[in-house]
């Protein structure tokens, strides 16, 4: 709903999302979201600053250097929440590695969508992934520090149990005030 907001105010859009908005992407979002074995914590994060690094330089930079707003599902906060916060690395060493993977191409605006989980796992998909099934334990680790990071870095949070419309609003009124003159 944002991109095509974007899109009748006359913008150059790009949408995409983290992990898998590459092809190589691809292979690296079915590791780590099926992978049935153990995964290390540091070895899930090399992975997402994998996808990190190819998706900066295949899909974000080209875009912006053509003028195009860049919406992704996903990107740095995701993986400050996950793995800095939720599997114990350390936010300030995920900050630190996510920049150099990402060449320092950081977001205008994040908008943290906060839900509870029981929700969220009613709107999504009927198959699991390896996230998903990491427990409620996991799951309010990583609502917590989506909350804690957005206070401290100054995100604003929208309420997403609302209608999707309500939500795309919201998202809207924050949105507005970086693309209009």
């Amino acid at each position: 709903m944002l991109a095509a907001r974007l899109r009748s105010s006359g913008g150059a859009v790009v949408e995409t999302f983290e992990p898998g908005g590459t092809s190589l992407g691809r292979e690296l979002r079915a590791l780590l979201l099926h992978h049935d074995g153990p995964l290390d914590a540091r070895a899930e994060l090399l992975l997402l600053l994998a996808d990190r690094a190819q998706h900066v330089s295949e899909v974000i930079e080209p875009a912006l250097a053509r003028g195009a707003h860049v919406v992704s599902d996903r990107y740095t906060p995701s993986t400050l929440a996950y793995q800095g916060v939720a599997r114990g690395l350390g936010v300030a060493e995920v900050a630190r590695a996510s920049a150099w993977a990402a060449g320092g191409v950081a977001p205008d605006l994040v908008v943290v969508l906060d839900v509870a989980a029981e929700t969220a796992i009613a709107r999504g998909s009927s198959g699991r992934d390896r996230f998903e099934r990491a427990g409620a334990d996991f799951d309010a680790r990583v609502r917590g520090a989506y909350r804690d990071l957005a206070e401290e870095y100054g995100w604003p949070v929208v309420d997403a149990s609302m209608p999707p419309e309500d939500v795309a609003d919201g998202i809207w009124r924050l949105v507005a005030p970086l693309v209009t003159p």
